[in-house]
């Protein structure tokens, strides 16, 4: 017994000198293994091996703290501060916790403005943004880049549409979408009923009741052309825009076009000279109806058509964004 006990002091000696190495390689491990252990000065280390001869060496290195430097490493950097820089950049558009697990928020397609942004600068669109996200993200669109235009008809059968906000309800859906597609977050609107009446814009900072207060400055109401419209746009777009840019044009009417030659052979004609730019018609009016029977049999490549019912305004955003993106593939 009296040759072991030198043994067995010489031996948490010999861990303590082997502990050594692995907390000098990292500066602040030490630091870390020293705040863990406050109430263990090297006197009282040095006792418990004395007085438990044989089994203190043994459970000695079970006992010391080698691996907690290692698991505050773990700690000290943390994943948990990337996430809230990496969901407001993308607006909550979902893959947050793809990209935090896996290190692919690079890779996460953003939209042009963030959330937060939208919540700053115009709150009451937030929820019709985060349902743009979702179908966005469904149709594989998320991250587009693209021109968002409003078209307004103003024929004389609009009129109860205007009053009762679904035209203004649906300038702000459009908005809310554009914002995902085109950094500025602008979107052109365009009136029209037998000729183009007017022409203005919404953004994030002025959009409120803004419908409104266009129409009712541009006077009397009239037919249903079409053409004017299709004119219209294509010549902003071309004056505007990058050449080769995409465009969403939100095309809002209720009924079939008064002259539906010139109709066809302007949206025919915008197939060939600006295929980048799409018009998505939404109708307002009883999908039964026969003049949208015009919307249906149209053929052409850059075209499609959402029969948005009678109560327009009831529908959710979701309902809506699905209705205008079901065939837009820029």
């Amino acid at each position: 017994p009296t040759v072991e006990e030198p043994t067995a002091a010489e031996k948490p000696t010999e861990a303590t000198a082997a502990e050594k190495p692995t907390p000098t390689d990292p500066a602040e491990e030490a630091t870390v293994a020293e705040a863990q252990e406050p109430e263990e000065p090297e006197s009282s280390s040095e006792d418990k091996p004395a007085s438990k001869a044989e089994p203190t060496p043994k459970a000695e290195p079970t006992a010391m703290t080698v691996d907690a430097p290692a698991a505050a490493d773990g700690d000290s950097a943390p994943q948990g501060p990337p996430a809230p820089d990496d969901e407001s950049s993308t607006g909550g558009a979902g893959g947050n916790d793809t990209a935090e697990a896996e290190g692919e928020a690079e890779q996460t397609p953003a939209p042009a403005v963030p959330l937060t942004r939208v919540k700053t600068r115009a709150p009451s669109l937030t929820t019709a943004y985060k349902a743009a996200t979702t179908t966005l993200k469904q149709h594989n669109l998320t991250g587009t880049r693209a021109k968002v235009y409003l078209v307004l008809d103003r024929s004389a059968s609009m009129r109860p549409y205007y009053k009762d906000g679904s035209a203004q309800a649906l300038a702000e859906q459009t908005l809310a979408l554009a914002a995902h597609l085109d950094p500025e977050a602008t979107v052109p609107v365009f009136f029209f009923s037998t000729e183009l009446d007017g022409t203005g814009e919404i953004t994030l900072t002025d959009h409120e009741n803004k419908i409104d207060d266009l129409h009712a400055g541009l006077g009397r109401m009239g037919r249903t052309s079409y053409h004017a419209a299709v004119e219209a746009v294509l010549a902003h777009h071309g004056k505007e825009a990058t050449p080769g840019t995409p465009a969403l044009v939100i095309f809002q009417t209720d009924g079939a076009p008064d002259a539906k030659t010139p109709a066809t052979q302007s949206l025919t004609g915008a197939a060939k000279t600006h295929p980048a730019v799409f018009f998505s018609f939404v109708a307002f009016g009883d999908p039964e109806n026969k003049a949208f029977d015009y919307l249906r049999k149209l053929k052409t490549p850059n075209t499609s058509h959402f029969l948005a019912g009678e109560t327009p305004r009831e529908l959710t955003d979701k309902e809506l964004y699905e209705g205008v993106l079901a065939d837009w593939r820029p």
